[in-house]
Protein backbone atom coordinates (compact mmCIF):
# COMPACT_ATOMS: atom_id res chain seq x y z
CA UNK A 1 0.00 0.00 0.00
CA UNK A 2 1.22 3.45 -0.81
CA UNK A 3 -0.69 5.61 1.68
CA UNK A 4 2.29 7.88 2.06
CA UNK A 5 2.75 8.38 -1.69
CA UNK A 6 2.01 12.07 -2.49
CA UNK A 7 0.83 11.11 -5.99
CA UNK A 8 -1.78 8.67 -4.71
CA UNK A 9 -5.15 10.51 -4.75
CA UNK A 10 -6.56 8.09 -2.15
CA UNK A 11 -3.62 8.11 0.17
CA UNK A 12 -3.00 10.25 3.20
CA UNK A 13 -1.64 13.68 2.48
CA UNK A 14 1.50 14.84 4.13
CA UNK A 15 2.54 18.37 4.83
CA UNK A 16 -1.01 19.80 4.83
CA UNK A 17 -1.03 20.50 1.09
CA UNK A 18 -4.10 19.48 -0.80
CA UNK A 19 -3.38 16.81 -3.33
CA UNK A 20 -5.32 15.45 -6.23
CA UNK A 21 -8.67 13.77 -6.05
CA UNK A 22 -11.62 14.83 -3.96
CA UNK A 23 -11.65 18.33 -2.43
CA UNK A 24 -10.51 18.62 1.15
CA UNK A 25 -13.05 19.18 3.89
CA UNK A 26 -12.79 22.44 5.81
CA UNK A 27 -13.17 22.48 9.57
CA UNK A 28 -16.61 23.33 10.83
CA UNK A 29 -17.37 27.08 10.71
CA UNK A 30 -14.59 27.78 8.18
CA UNK A 31 -15.65 28.38 4.56
CA UNK A 32 -14.39 25.83 2.10
CA UNK A 33 -11.54 26.95 -0.10
CA UNK A 34 -10.27 25.28 -3.21
CA UNK A 35 -11.81 22.12 -4.52
CA UNK A 36 -14.20 21.96 -7.42
CA UNK A 37 -16.11 25.10 -8.34
CA UNK A 38 -19.86 25.01 -7.98
CA UNK A 39 -21.85 24.63 -11.17
CA UNK A 40 -23.30 27.92 -12.37
CA UNK A 41 -27.05 28.25 -11.88
CA UNK A 42 -29.20 27.57 -14.89
CA UNK A 43 -30.71 30.88 -15.96
CA UNK A 44 -32.67 29.97 -19.02
CA UNK A 45 -33.89 27.31 -21.36
CA UNK A 46 -32.12 25.32 -24.02
CA UNK A 47 -28.77 25.92 -22.30
CA UNK A 48 -28.67 29.62 -23.15
CA UNK A 49 -28.37 32.08 -20.26
CA UNK A 50 -31.18 34.56 -19.71
CA UNK A 51 -33.66 32.75 -21.96
CA UNK A 52 -37.19 32.51 -20.54
CA UNK A 53 -38.36 28.91 -20.40
CA UNK A 54 -42.04 29.66 -19.84
CA UNK A 55 -44.28 32.11 -21.64
CA UNK A 56 -44.77 35.20 -19.43
CA UNK A 57 -48.23 35.83 -18.02
CA UNK A 58 -48.77 38.97 -20.09
CA UNK A 59 -47.98 37.13 -23.30
CA UNK A 60 -50.36 34.33 -22.29
CA UNK A 61 -53.05 36.94 -21.64
CA UNK A 62 -52.42 38.53 -25.05
CA UNK A 63 -52.78 35.10 -26.65
CA UNK A 64 -56.14 34.57 -24.92
CA UNK A 65 -57.26 38.03 -26.05
CA UNK A 66 -56.45 37.10 -29.65
CA UNK A 67 -58.74 34.09 -29.29
CA UNK A 68 -61.46 36.31 -27.79
CA UNK A 69 -61.14 38.70 -30.74
CA UNK A 70 -61.48 35.70 -33.05
CA UNK A 71 -64.74 34.74 -31.33
CA UNK A 72 -66.02 38.29 -31.67
CA UNK A 73 -65.04 38.29 -35.34
CA UNK A 74 -67.06 35.10 -35.90
CA UNK A 75 -70.08 36.59 -34.12
CA UNK A 76 -69.78 39.76 -36.21
CA UNK A 77 -69.41 37.77 -39.42
CA UNK A 78 -72.61 35.84 -38.64
CA UNK A 79 -74.52 39.06 -37.86
CA UNK A 80 -73.36 40.73 -41.08
CA UNK A 81 -74.10 37.59 -43.10
CA UNK A 82 -77.66 37.62 -41.75
CA UNK A 83 -77.90 41.30 -42.67
CA UNK A 84 -76.59 40.64 -46.18
CA UNK A 85 -79.08 37.80 -46.63
CA UNK A 86 -81.91 40.07 -45.43
CA UNK A 87 -80.91 42.76 -47.93
CA UNK A 88 -80.84 40.11 -50.66
CA UNK A 89 -84.30 38.90 -49.67
CA UNK A 90 -85.65 42.46 -49.66
CA UNK A 91 -84.12 43.07 -53.07
CA UNK A 92 -86.02 40.09 -54.47
CA UNK A 93 -89.30 41.22 -52.93
CA UNK A 94 -91.93 41.67 -55.67
CA UNK A 95 -93.17 44.98 -54.29
CA UNK A 96 -89.66 46.50 -54.45
CA UNK A 97 -88.60 45.12 -57.86
CA UNK A 98 -89.62 48.29 -59.66
CA UNK A 99 -87.90 50.71 -57.24
CA UNK A 100 -84.62 51.42 -59.06
CA UNK A 101 -83.17 53.52 -56.28
CA UNK A 102 -83.81 50.78 -53.69
CA UNK A 103 -82.35 48.14 -56.02
CA UNK A 104 -79.12 50.15 -56.43
CA UNK A 105 -78.89 50.74 -52.69
CA UNK A 106 -79.58 47.06 -52.01
CA UNK A 107 -76.85 46.00 -54.45
CA UNK A 108 -74.35 48.35 -52.85
CA UNK A 109 -75.21 47.54 -49.24
CA UNK A 110 -75.51 43.79 -49.89
CA UNK A 111 -72.07 43.71 -51.50
CA UNK A 112 -70.62 45.88 -48.72
CA UNK A 113 -72.07 43.57 -46.07
CA UNK A 114 -70.65 40.48 -47.77
CA UNK A 115 -67.28 42.26 -47.99
CA UNK A 116 -67.40 42.93 -44.25
CA UNK A 117 -68.20 39.24 -43.65
CA UNK A 118 -65.14 38.16 -45.67
CA UNK A 119 -62.92 40.71 -43.91
CA UNK A 120 -64.17 39.63 -40.45
CA UNK A 121 -63.44 35.97 -41.22
CA UNK A 122 -59.96 36.72 -42.58
CA UNK A 123 -59.13 39.06 -39.67
CA UNK A 124 -60.25 36.37 -37.21
CA UNK A 125 -58.11 33.78 -39.03
CA UNK A 126 -55.13 36.15 -38.76
CA UNK A 127 -55.75 36.49 -35.01
CA UNK A 128 -55.76 32.68 -34.65
CA UNK A 129 -52.55 32.44 -36.68
CA UNK A 130 -50.82 34.95 -34.38
CA UNK A 131 -52.10 33.25 -31.23
CA UNK A 132 -50.87 29.85 -32.40
CA UNK A 133 -47.42 31.27 -33.24
CA UNK A 134 -46.95 32.86 -29.79
CA UNK A 135 -45.47 29.62 -28.41
CA UNK A 136 -42.52 29.55 -30.77
CA UNK A 137 -42.87 33.07 -32.06
CA UNK A 138 -40.07 35.29 -33.16
CA UNK A 139 -39.74 39.04 -33.09
CA UNK A 140 -41.64 39.12 -36.42
CA UNK A 141 -44.68 37.57 -34.72
CA UNK A 142 -44.36 40.15 -31.93
CA UNK A 143 -44.30 43.01 -34.44
CA UNK A 144 -47.22 41.49 -36.36
CA UNK A 145 -49.21 41.25 -33.09
CA UNK A 146 -48.48 44.92 -32.34
CA UNK A 147 -49.58 45.95 -35.85
CA UNK A 148 -52.66 43.72 -35.56
CA UNK A 149 -53.51 45.36 -32.24
CA UNK A 150 -53.08 48.87 -33.63
CA UNK A 151 -55.27 48.22 -36.68
CA UNK A 152 -57.90 46.44 -34.58
CA UNK A 153 -57.99 49.33 -32.09
CA UNK A 154 -58.45 51.86 -34.90
CA UNK A 155 -61.13 49.79 -36.66
CA UNK A 156 -62.96 49.22 -33.38
CA UNK A 157 -63.37 52.91 -32.63
CA UNK A 158 -65.83 53.90 -35.34
CA UNK A 159 -68.32 51.35 -36.61
CA UNK A 160 -69.54 49.54 -33.51
CA UNK A 161 -70.52 50.66 -30.06
CA UNK A 162 -70.23 47.56 -27.85
CA UNK A 163 -68.23 45.20 -30.06
CA UNK A 164 -66.00 48.05 -31.19
CA UNK A 165 -65.24 49.12 -27.64
CA UNK A 166 -64.39 45.56 -26.62
CA UNK A 167 -62.18 45.16 -29.72
CA UNK A 168 -60.38 48.42 -28.96
CA UNK A 169 -59.72 47.57 -25.30
CA UNK A 170 -58.50 44.06 -26.14
CA UNK A 171 -56.30 45.36 -28.96
CA UNK A 172 -54.66 47.98 -26.72
CA UNK A 173 -54.00 45.34 -24.05
CA UNK A 174 -52.44 43.03 -26.66
CA UNK A 175 -50.08 45.82 -27.68
CA UNK A 176 -49.15 46.57 -24.06
CA UNK A 177 -48.55 42.94 -23.06
CA UNK A 178 -46.54 42.06 -26.15
CA UNK A 179 -44.45 45.25 -26.07
CA UNK A 180 -43.46 44.96 -22.38
CA UNK A 181 -39.94 43.85 -21.43
CA UNK A 182 -40.96 40.27 -20.58
CA UNK A 183 -42.83 39.99 -23.89
CA UNK A 184 -39.80 41.36 -25.71
CA UNK A 185 -37.57 38.80 -23.95
CA UNK A 186 -39.98 35.98 -24.88
CA UNK A 187 -40.17 36.82 -28.57
CA UNK A 188 -36.45 37.62 -28.90
CA UNK A 189 -35.23 34.52 -27.07
CA UNK A 190 -32.80 32.16 -28.74
CA UNK A 191 -34.79 29.35 -30.27
CA UNK A 192 -34.03 25.69 -29.77
CA UNK A 193 -32.11 24.41 -32.79
CA UNK A 194 -34.23 22.44 -35.25
CA UNK A 195 -32.75 19.14 -36.41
Amino acid sequence: MSFGDPNNPYGQQQGGQPGYGYPQQSPQGVPQQGGYPAAPPVQGGYGFPGVPTEMPGGVKAARVMLYVITGLQIIGAVIFAIGAAAVGAAKNDATLKDDVQFQQLADYSGNALWGIVVFAVLWGAFAVFLAVKFGKGTNGIRIAAIVFGAITAILGIYPFVVFGLVHTVLAVLIIVFVARADGNAWFNRQQQPQF
